[in-house]
């Protein structure tokens, strides 16, 4: 398919997508309209749009199928308890002197394993809430420990900004696994957890204090009515794709050749993890209700990827890379600064980490690599990019996590800024270890 589309036009239809989905278009549809729109002011045409949408649609589908693959995953550790019990029993061992540190560190790990970052918040709510209003603590320090520990797990976890950030940077010859940006993600991350608890305990007594009362204001019920699974049966399914996923990069870098072999893929082993741990809670008779949750968590998603896709193939089809690429030549921003860049630019657009991460590798993941950016370097660095301003309004993790602290918008509006110096750590020290040095 030989396509010439004016950068212009390419340009047209991607700034039409981000301002429908300001004003609240679904942005699969926003995505995909911008992407028409783009194609036929090009001059490309009815037939051939539909070739841009279409091979948009088939370039995403080796993520969409992993993060289908997660689904099974994620749908296991909520519905069976897993998550809570991890989150509880992180809380309670630390104890309330660690208070908001525990906090942070419980939602990273609940990210960690697979659960998405509204999710997480959601799960540990309720449980930050009930030690706030004991220890005085204000919902601004407290959604600040919660929702950088969940940017910290975030870009360490299989979730879907993760499959896409490995899947975006890989080719036919280069195969980039999820388990490497996992693995490449762990220290920016502990950075950020390190930067959540330190502003979380600077504001603990900024702004309102956490009532008991906040909890009605919760949209996630505690399952204080329902026997959790052990902490040890919860940890099953979590320590088993982390193993797995983890060999192939461990044989690696110990150049241990049986481990390097194992190049077993994502779509296999979370799966495998899932019903392993399932099989340990002895929940095996809940395998089709889970999966089946898990996938209902997934469709948004994929819906997502599919749109990404197509106004990803929009802007390659043009020469709005190359117009770039040209740009930051000539103002002297380091070439290899766009990875981390179009992480941010496009997250903020779409107030979605995964879907920022989606439409940065697909846009401009040639150009990145233009520069000389190693595929891993530019997979970490978009993804820990995409954290910085993620959050926004015009997303649902702004709302959900709102409501999860019983927060008005004024309240909520107060955490972005401490919720971007989380992301921003992340992507500064991610740049200065694949980048910089």
């Amino acid at each position: 398919m030989t396509i010439a589309l004016a950068w212009w036009a390419a340009l047209i239809g991607l700034a039409l997508a981000i301002i429908l989905i300001l004003l609240k278009l679904n942005p699969t549809y926003a995505l995909l309209l911008g992407t028409i729109v783009g194609c036929l002011i090009g001059g490309v045409g009815f037939p051939k749009t539909v070739e841009v949408v279409v091979a948009g649609g088939e370039s995403v589908m080796g993520t969409i199928i992993r993060v289908l693959a997660a689904g099974v995953l994620a749908g296991v550790m909520m519905e069976s308890g897993a998550a809570d019990q991890i989150a509880r029993t992180i809380v309670s061992k630390f104890g309330e002197k660690l208070a908001i540190f525990s906090l942070a560190f419980a939602t990273m790990i609940i990210c960690a394993v697979g659960v998405f970052i509204p999710v997480a918040v959601l799960i540990v709510a309720p449980i930050a809430i009930e030690v706030g209003s004991r220890m005085s603590i204000s919902k601004l320090a407290l959604l600040i420990a919660l929702s950088g520990g969940g940017k910290a797990g975030n870009i360490i976890s299989p979730n879907p900004n993760t499959i896409a950030a490995a899947e975006g940077f890989s080719s036919k010859t280069v195969t980039i696994q999820p388990s490497q940006v996992m693995v490449a993600s762990l220290i920016p991350a502990l950075f950020g957890l390190a930067m959540a608890v330190l502003l979380a305990t600077l504001m603990k007594k900024k702004g309102k204090i956490v009532q008991e009362s906040d909890l009605t204001g919760s949209s996630a019920k505690t399952k204080e009515d329902k026997e959790l699974p052990s902490i040890g049966a919860s940890l099953v399914a979590p320590i088993v794709a982390v193993v797995l996923l983890l060999l192939n990069p461990i044989g690696s870098m110990l150049h241990i050749s049986l481990l390097e072999k194992f190049q077993v893929d994502a779509m296999y082993i979370l799966p495998l993890a899932a019903i392993i741990g399932l099989l340990a809670m002895k929940q095996g008779k809940h395998i089709l209700e889970y999966t089946k949750a898990g996938l209902g968590r997934m469709v948004d998603v994929v819906m997502i990827l599919i749109g990404a896709g197509a106004i990803g193939a929009l802007i390659t089809k043009s020469d709005l890379p190359q117009q770039i690429v040209s740009i930051i030549n000539h103002i002297g921003i380091p070439g290899t600064l766009l990875a981390p860049i179009a992480g941010i630019l496009m997250a903020a657009a779409t107030a979605s980490t995964s879907t920022g991460v989606i439409l940065g590798s697909q846009a401009f993941g040639s150009s990145i690599l233009s520069f000389g950016t190693s595929r891993l370097a530019a997979a970490v660095t978009m993804q820990a990019g995409a954290t910085v301003i993620d959050g926004l309004p015009q997303g649902n993790y702004f709302h959900v996590t709102a409501k999860a602290m019983n927060m008005d918008l004024k309240e909520r509006m107060s955490v972005l800024p401490f919720e971007a110096l989380v992301g921003l750590t992340m992507t500064v020290v991610a740049t200065i270890m694949y980048i910089v040095l």
